[in-house]
């Protein structure tokens, strides 16, 4: 017997699309979120009339729908205009001025970028901008190392709409002033889903992703119920693809609550990110909770400045919650005499 004479064959894969298991697929119909789409909306539509926009921060959680109702509404600002330029950026993997302006070039249509400094490619985008108008969407703005380019748009783009995206209400607090009194954003806090509004977004995916009457029902609600649970989309899409691939592992037809349950134990690979995909001064903050791993936030901070750390105890605060939401670390509250204070606590799976 071959190896691969159990196993189905392609056309008997599970997964119709796998292309819907991706947290950046964006259906047709983002459910849930239409309030928050017509508020982007309507920070957009004075453009129409050749106006200047509203700014605008969007808060909340990771695995939300912020990027997703975003980009929905640059689909359909392309599908009503050719005056508008839509500009989306991820901030972590743009993450300095220069980085920005190219790739903002690259959406302009602007190729000859090679040589040029970044006060020369600033002159280019806005004399191109300034001729129609532009939406500018910067996703994981906390991820950018500094934030010139803000300035630089703020000061030299006529009409535009900038919107930021962040997981932290508190950022907007840590902006440079002189850029914060000129963006005057409208701020947009997105709500974590409820229990019923997870388990349709998920039923919508699978039916994009899976033929009907794959899913046994007992699978599917271990599925929704720890997605839930866990306030994370990209969780049950995980959860979803894998418990799929263990179903044709065992050459099934079906999903089994088994499978799901095997798919779930292999959740916390999946939740640690990647430390490669973090900020220079982010990683060297990860070096040092691993070599003080259990120590309190004020100890970690004295051994992170005699290291040579720069930043201020308000922006470190800021990264260790960042690296605890992305479950690169753990902290855990502690009240002792002295008051309340954090504990700091490495990954043992990250290193």
């Amino acid at each position: 017997m071959g190896l691969f004479d159990d196993m189905l064959k392609g056309g008997e894969s599970l997964i119709r699309n796998e292309e819907a298991l991706d947290f950046e697929f964006l259906p047709k119909v983002l459910p849930f979120r239409e309030k928050e789409q017509r508020f982007i909306a309507e920070c957009v539509k004075p453009l129409f009339a050749s106006r200047n926009g509203r700014n605008l921060v969007m808060y909340g959680p990771p695995g939300i729908g912020k990027t997703a109702a975003a980009k929905h509404v640059i689909r359909e600002l392309e599908e009503q205009t050719d005056e508008i330029y839509p500009v989306y950026i991820n901030c972590w993997q743009h993450n300095t001025s220069y980085k920005v302006i190219v790739e903002i070039c690259e959406h302009l249509g602007y190729r000859l970028v090679q040589n040029k400094k970044t006060v020369d490619l600033y002159k280019i985008v806005a004399s191109m901008i300034n001729k129609k108008s532009a939406v500018l969407i910067f996703d994981e703005i906390d991820k950018a190392e500094e934030y010139d380019f803000l300035y630089f748009i703020l000061e030299s783009i006529y009409k535009k709409s900038i919107v930021l995206i962040t997981n932290f209400k508190e950022w907007i607090a840590t902006l440079d002033s002189r850029i914060k009194s000129r963006l005057t954003p409208d701020v947009l806090e997105f709500r974590q889903y409820n229990e019923h509004e997870t388990r349709e977004i998920m039923r919508q995916r699978a039916g994009y992703a899976f033929p009907e009457g794959v899913w046994e029902d007992a699978a599917f609600n271990k599925v929704a119920k720890k997605t839930f649970e866990i306030k994370d989309i990209r969780t049950g899409l995980f959860l979803m693809r894998e418990s799929a691939l263990i179903a044709e592992e065992s050459s099934r037809k079906k999903i089994t609550l088994s499978d799901v349950e095997k798919a779930i134990s292999k959740l916390e690979n999946f939740s640690i990110k990647n430390s490669a995909e973090l900020s220079e001064d982010s990683r060297f903050i990860l070096s040092i909770v691993k070599e003080h791993s259990g120590k309190k936030m004020g100890e970690l901070y004295e051994a992170y400045q005699k290291k040579g750390g720069k930043q201020t105890y308000k922006t470190f605060q800021r990264k260790i919650a960042e690296l605890d939401k992305g479950n690169f670390i753990s902290t855990k509250k502690q009240t002792g005499t002295g008051g309340n204070t954090t504990i700091v606590e490495k990954k043992l799976t990250d290193f």
